[in-house]
């Protein structure tokens, strides 16, 4: 037991999903300045702004989770080899096309929100609201994100949904 009255044990799992977490925001955050030196066209001053917004917001999670995991009293994933090989993020290939880069980021989120739903998962089974509450938060930030980027590159001619 520790000063957060939880055990190692009981932890390990939410930790677990942490360092997952962890390695896909890396990943995540690395295809972001990919797109973000890339991007040209017409969209270029919407896209280039919006990646270093989205790539400076993953920089701050990424320290964030880092610390959570030291909190819950364990190691965090610290070698880019280690998140190449745990994330289920890829490195995204070379596009040119900026909605091809809005769709990757958009494939991204959706893997970093399902990560986020096991992260909530496992630290509700044991009590860890301090997991819950930070995880939560970036949670519905990245679905208003996610909303954004998809309202982004709807297209003109297909009708709002009711």
């Amino acid at each position: 037991m520790n000063y957060l009255g939880m055990k190692r044990n009981d932890v390990s799992k939410t930790v677990s999903q942490l360092n997952l977490l962890l390695a896909n925001y890396h990943v995540y955050y690395q295809n972001l300045r990919n797109f973000h030196w890339n991007v040209s066209g017409e969209n270029f001053f919407d896209l280039h702004n919006k990646f270093e917004e989205l790539y400076d917001d993953a920089r701050a999670k990424i320290d964030e989770i880092a610390e959570r995991i030291l909190t819950l009293r364990l190691r965090p994933l610290s070698n880019m080899s280690d998140y190449l090989n745990t994330s289920a993020i890829r490195e995204a290939d070379g596009f040119t096309d900026d909605f091809q880069m809005v769709n990757a980021t958009l494939e991204n989120h959706k893997i970093l929100i399902e990560n986020m739903r096991a992260v909530i998962r496992a630290a509700n089974e044991v009590g860890d609201e301090g997991t819950i509450d930070m995880i939560g938060g970036f949670l519905s930030g990245l679905e208003k994100k996610s909303w954004m980027l998809d309202a982004w590159r709807a297209r003109k001619e297909e009708p709002a949904m009711a």
